[in-house]
Formats: C-alpha cells, structure tokens, sequence
C-alpha cells in the first residue's frame, strides 16, 4: 500500500500529521478514526476507495502521533484542522466517515464546512453528553463508564484513569486485542476480530500511546463538553448554510456506542439517511458493510458510485 506520511504547521505553530493515500487527482475521503485510534490505515479500506476513485487522507487529532496537542479543543474544532490539511494537498471539495469517536468529527466537519463538505458519514459514533431524552451511559460495557465517568468528573481523573490504561494499551497486539477489549465487544466483533483486521485493530491502540494520552485524554473530554455545533438537534427548521447530507450507521448489539445513541443521531439529525443494524456489534460493521458504506456515502453526495 503506498502511503505518503506529511505533516504541515498552522499559524499558530501546531504541527498537524496526516496519511495520504491513493489517486493524486481523486476526491478525498477524510477518514476521522476512533478514541483513541493513531496513524494507520486499512489496507481494504484504502484498496475499496481507490476502487471509488477516492483519495484517503486520515489526520492525527491533536496530541497524537506528530499532532501537537490543543488541550481545551471542542468537537468542531477538528474542522478547522481538516481544512487546512485539504488545504495543503491543494484539495477542495471531499467527503469524509467517522468511527466510534471519530464519528462526531465527522458531523463537525459536515456543520463547519457546509459546500466542501459534500457528505458526512457517523459510523457507531456517538452521540452528544448534552442530548435530551439520552441516557448517555446507559447500555455501555462497564469499561467504557468508567472510562467516561472520569471524563465527566475532570481533567485530573481522567488523567489518571488513562495514565493507567495506557501501558495495557502500548503492549496490545493482534492476538491479544479481542480478550483485551473485554466486555466492550460482543461475540459479533470477536468473529472479526482475528487476521489482518485484528493486527490493524491492535496497531492503532498502539500508535495511540505512541506519544502520551493527550489525544485520547482531549478526545473524552471534548465528547462530554458542548461539540460546539449542531445538526438540527437544536434547530430542526433549516437554515441558510445547512451542512451537506449525513448518514448515520449503528449496530443494535454494540457495547461501546450503545444502539440508544445511533437512535439519538438518527431521529435528531436533520434529513440524516439511516443504517440501523441488526446483529452488528461496534466492530463488525467495519468489515461487514465496508463496500456498503463508501457507495452509500458516494450517493449521497450526489456522485456515481
């Protein structure tokens, strides 16, 4: 797989590092990867774009890898940030998915840049702390309300939660990641969690941690904070400069993002197409629905798939 690894410095001397992938003269698709998740790529995930003609970028959230950390960054920040990346590879319009954690930061980019960004995808991703109706907790394994209850206490507590989580998460491998994972997935995701996508799984855990827990510490706190945008959760009416199309997809059997949140998204984002799916965990749908996703996600924004 030939990827090209570049880095580029914003005003205000923040050193953003991002993977790029695929045709020079492709449309980008922006991945946004999940908490904590650092620079790797997919092999099939990239093998399927470059299919689509789509070229793959996939950035490094402050504070991980080479991306110097924003302590205090909001969801919608990350949008600022991918501008600028799409920027610097002279790029346009794009189209961008998010995981689990990076699924919000896909919705941020469809709300902040509403014209480049043509479509938006929230694969499992969560929904916001603030969400009326939503018990946000409510239906996670025990190790994700742990996580997140150090989250919602502060700063100081969840440095110390990761601090200890972060030497497990160093030593992750391909054949220890399901049992690792523990009551976060189900028997649906340990079914793919074996083989390539197993070592890719266990590669991003790693590279997470690579440099400190910044990027995961900024990412759990700015998920109970205000994300600072919204996609018709607080205003259905439309308005003028409404983002680009969303598609929310979720599985009924994950203990990660709780099927409750892909719900929440669903019925709260205005004009979202739905994927609500049955039997699928938090991981499965990643390998499942791979195919499914990107020509959804073409669609979408209007292209040929």
């Amino acid at each position: 797989m030939d990827t090209e690894r570049r880095s580029l410095t914003r005003p205000d001397g923040r050193v953003i590092e991002f993977l790029v992938a695929g045709p020079a003269d492709g449309l980008p698709l922006v991945l946004h990867e999940g908490t904590p998740c650092g620079l790797v790529l997919y092999p099939p995930t990239v093998r399927a774009a470059e299919i689509r003609g789509l070229r793959v970028v996939l950035a490094a959230r402050p504070g991980y890898e080479g991306s110097t950390p924003r302590p205090g960054r909001r969801v919608v920040d990350v949008a600022e940030d991918t501008g600028a990346v799409l920027d610097d590879l002279g790029a346009g319009a794009f189209v961008t998915l998010g995981w689990s954690g990076g699924g919000p930061h896909a919705l941020a980019c469809a709300a902040a840049l509403p014209g480049r960004c043509l479509a938006a995808g929230s694969i499992a991703g969560v929904a916001p702390y603030t969400a009326d109706g939503l018990d946000w907790l409510g239906g996670m394994a025990p190790e994700n309300v742990a996580e997140f209850g150090a989250a919602v206490r502060g700063e100081p507590a969840l440095t110390e939660f990761l601090g200890r989580e972060a030497a497990m998460m160093g030593a992750i491998t391909g054949q220890s990641v399901a049992s690792s994972l523990g009551g976060l997935v189900i028997e649906a995701d340990k079914a793919v969690l074996t083989g390539e996508f197993a070592g890719h799984v266990a590669a991003c855990l790693r590279t997470a941690v690579s440099s400190g827990i910044a990027g995961w510490r900024d990412d759990d706190l700015a998920f109970v904070r205000d994300w600072g945008f919204s996609l018709g959760w607080e205003s259905p009416s439309p308005a003028p400069g409404d983002p680009g199309p969303v598609t929310v997809w979720q599985g009924d059997q994950d203990q990660m993002v709780p099927f409750a949140h892909g719900q929440w998204l669903a019925a709260r984002v205005r004009g979202a197409r739905v994927h609500l799916m049955p039997g699928d965990g938090h991981l499965s749908m990643t390998v499942r629905a791979l195919d499914r996703i990107l020509d959804d996600l073409i669609d979408l924004a209007g292209l040929r798939a």
